[in-house]
């Protein structure tokens, strides 16, 4: 691959957004005193490409429907598309041969070291019934002791392994015994009080799984999953397509802690035009830029990071810096993957991607367009 000098733009290094920035890639190294080929960016923006860490699927395919290595080539060909270049696939709560089925998946690809699978997601099947969303509540069960087990063994053959759970179904000691593993233990899908999630958070679990949605809400008496979250700066993923978190709401999330990111909880229709597709025999209908169920339930949803960013800097004034950092840098940095993913860094292995803002809000276009 050619040495390339990107100039003439912004250009996003995981922290600073760079004014008439210039940087140079060769062999998807990041290249100091050095100047190749030169691509004027034209007033784009060069960034690290996202991290994703929760992304259920895309290219018309889900990966509970069919956990196989083909299935999450797919997913990474339609999400690399839409410029995220490391990503969690998720498992939501199914059957436990499902669930080893997606094991076995994710660590095939990691020894075919299929680009952009950097682990897995299991979200459930260890939740509250009571915070369900469009999970099947049928298949809702409290950890066993093989649970643990075969979750430890995971972690050593995927390499990310991020879990979610309520609180209330797992007891201190379990999650102490996953993070201790170094299994990213997320509380989500919880009607906790407080105590319990700080209690959570005590023995390790390191964040919570979309902030606001599917758990206990902040009440001026009872500040529930979500205020113990914010309280404490847990790492928190957060859907900013301003439907399932108003942006009034999402200001005040953003005030209090600087350890939110975002994610896509991407479903089947990403990269595609499809309208609708099932989940565990329910079908899931796409109408106005959202996801629901039949009978209204929220299901995912229909975004990509580029318009995560869009949504925060134009409906909720964030800093574009700080956007880009929530979508790349801080997603990295809350699952521990490797320094330079999220991050522009000399002398270090790079994924790039160029931004550019139009009427609609930014989007993803090709290094040389």
């Amino acid at each position: 691959m050619e040495r390339v000098t990107y100039h003439g733009g912004r250009v996003f290094d995981g922290h600073v957004l760079h004014e008439n920035g210039a940087i140079t890639i060769e062999d998807c190294y990041i290249i100091e005193g050095a100047e190749g080929h030169p691509i004027d960016l034209s007033g784009d923006i060069l960034a690290p490409a996202f991290v994703d860490l929760q992304v259920n699927g895309g290219g018309g395919v889900l990966f509970n429907d069919d956990p196989s290595v083909e299935t999450l080539q797919r997913i990474a060909d339609a999400h690399i598309a839409l410029g995220t270049g490391s990503l969690l696939p998720t498992l939501i709560t199914d059957r436990p041969e499902i669930t080893a089925a997606a094991i076995d998946a994710v660590a095939e690809a990691r020894t075919r070291t299929m680009t952009g699978i950097e682990g897995l997601h299991l979200e459930g099947p260890h939740l509250s019934a009571a915070k369900h969303g469009a999970h099947a509540p049928e298949l809702i069960r409290p950890i066993e002791t093989a649970d643990l087990a075969a979750l430890i063994e995971a972690k050593a053959r995927v390499g990310c392994l991020k879990v979610t759970v309520a609180p209330e179904t797992v007891t201190t000691d379990q999650i102490a015994r996953l993070s201790e593993a170094g299994i990213y233990v997320s509380l989500g899908h919880s009607a906790c009080d407080a105590g319990t999630a700080q209690r959570a958070f005590a023995a390790g679990a390191r964040g919570v799984t979309h902030l606001f949605n599917a758990m206990s809400q902040m009440q001026s008496r009872a500040p529930g999953l979500v205020g113990a979250a914010l309280a404490s700066q847990a790492w928190a993923g957060l859907i900013a397509d301003g439907v399932h978190v108003a942006p009034d709401v999402m200001r005040v999330a953003l005030a209090a802690s600087p350890k939110i990111f975002l994610v896509s909880d991407a479903m089947a229709v990403a990269g595609t035009t499809l309208d609708h597709f099932t989940l565990n025999g329910r079908k899931i209908l796409r109408r106005d830029g959202e996801l629901r169920l039949e009978d209204g339930t929220l299901a995912g949803a229909y975004l990509d990071m580029a318009r995560a960013v869009t949504v925060l800097v134009r409906q909720c004034d964030v800093p574009l810096s700080r956007a880009l950092a929530m979508a790349t840098r801080l997603p990295a940095e809350a699952a521990g993957l490797a320094p330079h993913i999220g991050c522009l860094k000399a002398r270090a292995p790079c994924r790039a991607i160029r931004l550019r803002e139009t009427a609609d809000g930014f989007r993803v276009v090709p290094l040389d367009a």
